[in-house]
Parts: C-alpha cells; structure tokens; sequence
C-alpha cells in the first residue's frame, strides 16, 4: 500500500496553519518533516500529520 502524501497547500488546509508556522514549528522540532518527491517538490505522509493531530489533541486534554 503506498502512502498517501499531502503537498503544502493541502497540509495547510488540512491542519490549518500556515506555511510559515509550519516551517518555524519544524525548525523547532515541533513538527513532523516532508519527504522529497523531487528537486523542487516536498510532501507530508498523511499517516505522520495523523498521529501528530493525535499528540496535540492529547497533549491539550491534559
């Protein structure tokens, strides 16, 4: 099964933060990184950005 890659712009529209917040959070480790899909073009496996909603879902509840 191959995994499903989400581009930045739908990342953005997916978790609703914008590019800039996305790239200052992983520069901060806060963040999952992309995978290179080619010279110029990056994407986020939909399974990572999953599990990291999870964390911030949870780490909110506490």
């Amino acid at each position: 099964m191959t995994p499903q890659i989400l581009r930045r712009k739908q990342l953005e529209t997916h978790i609703g933060l914008s590019r800039s917040s996305i790239y200052k959070m992983m520069a901060d480790g806060r963040f999952p990184r992309p995978i290179k899909l080619g010279r110029r073009s990056v994407g986020w496996r939909t399974a990572e950005i999953e599990r990291w909603l999870d964390e911030m879902q949870e780490a909110s509840d506490e």
